[in-house]
């Protein structure tokens, strides 16, 4: 069984969150941790002494978005990539390994109401490509998908 949580980390920017961030993710079991809203202008790939492996993306140009992964000491040696799709879309693909079965895991950050109907649409439209994409609904393999919906109220 692998325990996939979610995260909306609100910043991981500075070392100091990154460190509260694994100092919390300790406290908990779990296998991957969706991150959302980490707005670092600068990927990061980092491996930690503990084992764990944290993927990074950037976010936008006014610093919105931002997603990224946290793999457990036990899960990091399945870690097969991580891919930022776009500034509110990432996607990791993890490898078989023993019972452990081959994984494509989706980390997003859904624009709120407060958005423009455009940048919306556009989420959802990039949201539907890359979710219909053939490689991720290969059989044999799972699909999470990490996202909080919202309701625009009319």
């Amino acid at each position: 069984m692998v325990t996939i949580c979610t995260y909306n980390a609100s910043t991981l920017a500075s070392e100091s969150s990154i460190e509260d961030l694994l100092m919390q993710a300790r406290k908990i079991k779990y296998d991957v941790i969706g991150l959302a809203e980490t707005r670092r202008s600068h990927p990061l790939n980092a491996v930690y002494d503990t084992g764990e492996e944290l993927f990074l993306g950037i976010c936008d140009r006014r610093g919105v978005g931002g997603v990224g992964v946290l793999v457990s000491t036990d899960l990091s040696v399945n870690i097969d990539s991580f891919e930022q799709l776009t500034t509110r879309i990432g996607r990791s693909r993890l490898k078989r390994c023993g019972s452990t079965p081959a994984l494509t895991i989706l980390a997003v950050y859904a624009p709120t109401s407060n958005y423009d109907e455009e940048e919306v649409e556009a989420f959802y439209l990039d949201m539907d490509r890359f979710y219909r994409r053939p490689y991720i609904l290969q059989s044999h393999h799972w699909r999470f998908q990490c996202q909080e919906w919202t309701k625009k109220i009319i």
